[in-house]
């Protein structure tokens, strides 16, 4: 997502802040950078030359020439603006169910946009996330088995999906799914229309009727960020017949250049309320401006880090885990739920892309063959053959043990003896943790360059191998507690839900040096 964009910028900043003190003539050659970079991600060129003009009016201002930072003052000038250009900071993203249930939402686009499938991702998270009733109904009569894929959909996403009647208009299925909603006590009713392959009269007449029919709360036209500016220009001219109140692109994870995302708002006025991230029914994201911009200028996105990890995460058993841990004991079971948490996380290269600093890192890795699900996946399976006796003593592991375990995992003595080492070092780590050396932790940690910041020990330690020390620290209760008393799980605990911030310095020592696979040439 991007991709092409953030590494052009990137570039371009890096140069900046090399520089002690700016000139104008600095500025200029950057923001000319800049401006080639977003007409390489198919930008719209108003929107471009508006975006170039604000950054350069406040970039060559005296406070950032004479600041004792001026490369960094301008990433932030610059940060501002793509966030202005993406929404704003106050953009209202959130689906608006002010009106009486159900809210009636409707889904409009072209054929092909992927419009069903969004349907069903958004009822699932509306479920999911915000505990609503969600009914779905299929207005699209004339693509072959669309009815039979909304609800094969709702199906997999456990959401209601209205029954198909045959031979009924798509006004009349309308008026019968908002009848079954009222009937049903449903929170929301979504309704799914038909598309074509291109915008043409027909299609719009339709769809103005039934939009004058259901009275929709919310009207999200669904586009495809592969087709670039088409996708600006289908959204035009769907704004200019039926009141769009959202847009959902999807397919933004396959599109390195983004320029339909960053062009929407500023072309059309309608926000971006969410983006597709993958074909799997729950891979939707809210589209946040600030956080996007963040990703753009490889600041990361934290936030959405803790909020995948509160969403995966399964807080009594990192609970659990965490007491373990702060007894200094570390098996090969609780390695493998590290692993676990981790593939349900998206993997590694998923983590490191929401953490701030860490763009230039998950390149490299990628490049020299990556840490992907499948390599955890081989992990797993080297500890799932072991036996129960096995995994709570890795010190069994004779020969004769690691050939047998090898052949049942389909993987390499050498493999194995990689495994190992590394829960070795995790659990000599978690030793010196028990016994009270958290300090001197805390400054090998620091002086070895870890601490993902942020996530590693939540307990489940999706980053790393225990809890920050400091962390741990700054979360002790009175003097003479036992360790299992001094980790203030009830903070971890609120924070994973959503009700406050993390307890401070909360974080891992990072898990990528040590594992095998990673780095692993394919």
């Amino acid at each position: 997502m991007f991709e092409s964009l953030s590494d052009r910028l990137s570039g371009v900043f890096e140069k900046l802040r090399g520089k002690g003190a700016l000139e104008e003539k600095d500025v200029n050659d950057a923001l000319r950078e800049v401006r080639v970079a977003l007409l390489e991600a198919d930008v719209a060129l108003p929107v471009a030359k508006s975006f170039i003009a604000k950054v350069k009016e406040r970039a060559v201002g005296a406070e950032v020439l004479r600041s004792v930072t001026p490369g960094q003052q301008v990433v932030k000038i610059v940060h501002d603006a793509l966030v202005d250009m993406l929404g704003g900071a106050d953009a209202e993203t959130a689906l608006s169910f002010v009106t009486t249930p159900p809210a009636v939402i409707m889904m409009v686009g072209l054929q092909g946009s992927g419009k069903t499938t969004s349907t069903a991702k958004i009822a699932l998270r509306l479920q999911k996330r915000d505990k609503k009733k969600v009914l779905m109904a299929s207005l699209d009569t004339r693509r072959p088995a669309a009815q039979e894929q909304l609800q094969i959909l709702g199906e997999q996403a456990e959401v209601k999906t209205l029954p198909i009647i045959a031979g009924q208009s798509p006004r009349d299925i309308a008026s019968r799914a908002i009848e079954a909603g009222k009937l049903g006590g449903y929170d929301a009713v979504m309704l799914d229309t038909a598309g074509r392959l291109s915008i043409d009269e027909q299609l719009m007449t339709e769809i103005a009727d039934i939009h004058g029919a259901a009275n929709p709360i919310e009207t999200l036209l669904v586009v495809d960020a592969l087709t670039g500016q088409d996708a600006v220009e289908t959204a035009t001219r769907f704004k200019e017949r039926v009141p769009v109140t959202g847009v959902v692109i999807t397919r933004i994870d396959g599109d390195a250049r983004g320029g339909a995302a960053l062009s929407m708002r500023a072309v059309t006025g309608a926000p971006i309320k969410f983006v597709g991230v993958g074909e799997k029914i729950d891979a939707l994201d809210t589209f946040e401006p600030d956080r996007m911009a963040g990703r753009i200028l490889g600041m990361g996105d934290i936030v959405s880090l803790v909020e995948k990890a509160s969403e995966e995460m399964d807080v009594e058993r990192a609970k659990k885990q965490a007491r373990k841990m702060a007894k200094g004991e570390f098996d090969m079971e609780d390695l493998a739920e590290q692993f676990r948490q981790m593939r349900k996380m998206g993997g590694m290269g998923a983590i490191m892309g929401l953490m701030p600093g860490m763009g230039k890192v998950k390149k490299m890795v990628d490049q020299a063959g990556g840490f992907e699900n499948k390599e955890i996946v081989r992990q797993e399976a080297i500890i799932s053959s072991m036996t129960k006796k096995e995994r709570k003593t890795p010190k069994l592991l004779n020969a004769s043990r690691k050939k047998r375990i090898a052949a049942g995992s389909g993987t390499s003595v050498q493999e194995i003896n990689k495994l190992i080492k590394a829960h070795r070092q995790m659990a000599d780590m978690m030793k010196k943790m028990g016994k009270g050396g958290m300090k001197k932790m805390a400054a090998q940690m620091a002086a070895m360059g870890g601490g993902a910041g942020g996530l590693g020990g939540l307990g489940g330690g999706m980053l790393g191998g225990a809890p920050d020390m400091g962390a741990l620290e700054a979360t002790q209760g009175k003097k003479g507690k036992g360790a299992e008393e001094e980790i203030d799980f009830d903070a971890i605990e609120k924070a994973l839900s959503g009700k406050g911030a993390l307890p401070p310095g909360i974080g891992g020592p990072g898990m990528m040096g040590g594992l095998p696979g990673a780095g692993k040439k394919k």
